[in-house]
C-alpha cells in the first residue's frame, strides 16, 4: 500500500463536493499527509488574464463573481482546515490545470468526484476522467449518485 504524504482535492460548488472534500480529509488524516485544495475557474469571464492564472486569495475582488467564488471556496477550504498556502483557486480548464499543478508541485495522490455516467455523457467526457487518464500520479474518484 502507498503512503500518501501530499494529497490535491479537486472541488466545485455542487451538491457533492462536500462529499469529495471530506473522503480526501478522511484519506489525508489516515495518512498523515497534506491536504491541498483546487478549484479551477472556468465558469466566469475572466478578461485579460489567461489560463494558469492563479488567483490571489489575499484581496478582495472588485468583480462580483469572482469575490463569490472566492468566498465560496475560502468557506470549503476553512471547513477542511487547510492552511492558505494549501489552496490554489486559478483560472483555466479543470482537467488541464488539476493536471499540471499535480505535476508540478509533486502530488502524490489526487481525489475528484465522478459521477459515473454512462452513454452520451460518456462520450462527451468528464473532469475525473480525463484527470485519470493525464496524472502522472494516483487518482482516487469518489462515485457519486443522485441518492447520497
Amino acid at each position: 500500500m502507498h503512503h500518501y504524504k501530499k494529497i490535491l482535492v479537486a472541488v466545485d460548488f455542487s451538491d457533492y463536493g462536500n462529499l469529495v472534500a471530506k473522503q480526501a480529509r478522511y484519506i489525508a488524516d489516515t495518512f498523515h499527509a497534506d491536504l491541498h485544495v483546487i478549484h479551477v475557474l472556468d465558469n466566469i469571464p475572466m478578461p485579460d488574464t489567461p489560463y494558469g492564472t492563479i488567483i490571489s486569495l489575499d484581496n478582495s475582488s472588485e468583480d462580483l463573481l469572482l469575490q463569490a467564488e472566492k468566498n465560496k471556496f475560502m468557506q470549503i477550504c476553512d471547513a477542511l482546515q487547510v492552511a492558505p498556502a494549501c489552496r490554489c483557486l486559478i483560472w483555466g480548464t479543470p482537467q488541464e490545470e488539476i493536471t499540471r499543478i499535480a505535476l508540478q508541485e509533486k502530488f502524490d495522490l489526487i481525489v475528484v468526484g465522478s459521477h459515473g455516467r454512462h452513454g452520451l455523457a460518456t462520450l462527451i467526457g468528464s473532469t475525473a476522467k480525463n484527470v485519470i487518464f493525464h496524472a502522472e500520479c494516483d487518482v482516487m474518484t469518489v462515485h457519486l449518485r443522485d441518492d447520497q
